[in-house]
């Protein structure tokens, strides 16, 4: 039996896959238009990509105005620093990424923190703890754009995740052809029967679109929808996506 994650009045592991809307804005005014339109938006979570922030390198003013985006949302709030290697907008030094995350966790606010899988073990220990110790989950998380691993590849990480001391266990894949959305689906499934947390699961793109709404028939606890500028290949836009799961139930 999959254990359930609690944030705010958001419970990921039962029923329905939750809706994850992602900010992208790169300055404080326009990440923060956007949380009020977020705010409004059919959707569960929000996902601040603080990777796309211009200010992302001064982490005191990431901490700051984490406490504005929070409180412009009014729903529970995931911080994300996306490395480049795993997709995301800026490269930067190990030890700044951990810095940012610990002023975060230190003097801002947030209810889940994003943390990559292949990062230095010890940090991401310390960080893990540290998030613990200030009331926040963690989603440990691991993306391929160029390919989908193996089944027995992608049920390691996820279980690689678990042994680390994530609260949430995420992977994303890229697909070269429909086989490999069916890899990532029966790994998710396969998954889903041994694991202690909830899965966030995706095949990327337009070829793995379907996975990013079958959730709760294969093991995925939440799905991504895009607001306006999606933040990965393959969003559905949130307008749609609640319609979409609601005719996937199960019961």
């Amino acid at each position: 039996m999959t254990h359930t994650v609690t944030v705010g009045n958001v419970t990921l592991g039962e029923g329905r896959p939750k809706i994850i809307v992602p900010l992208v804005g790169k300055t404080a005014d326009s990440i923060l238009e956007a949380a009020e339109q977020a705010r409004d938006l059919d959707c569960d979570l929000i996902e601040w990509r603080i990777d796309f922030y211009e200010e992302v390198e001064t982490p005191q003013k990431v901490a700051a105005l984490s406490h504005q985006v929070k409180q412009a949302v009014q729903k529970p709030l995931l911080v994300t620093f996306r490395t480049k290697k795993e997709g995301g907008e800026l490269e930067l030094p190990d030890d700044q990424y951990f810095a940012i995350y610990k002023e975060v966790l230190t003097q801002g606010v947030a209810d889940l923190l994003d943390l990559e899988l292949f990062m230095p073990a010890e940090e991401v220990a310390a960080t893990i703890e540290l998030a613990h110790e200030n009331g926040v989950k963690v989603v440990m998380c691991n993306h391929d754009f160029d390919a989908t691993p193996s089944q027995e590849e992608i049920v390691r990480r996820l279980s690689l995740m678990e042994e680390k001391g994530a609260d949430i266990c995420k992977i994303a894949v890229m697909p070269q052809s429909n086989k490999d959305v069916l890899t990532l689906l029966a790994a998710t499934a396969e998954m889903k029967e041994k694991a202690t947390r909830p899965l966030i699961t995706m095949s990327m793109g337009a070829l793995g679109m379907v996975s990013r709404v079958s959730g709760e028939a294969f093991g995925s606890a939440a799905t991504f929808g895009a607001a306006k500028q999606a933040s990965a290949p393959g969003q559905v836009p949130v307008s749609v996506l609640r319609e979409i799961l609601a005719t996937l139930k199960l019961g």
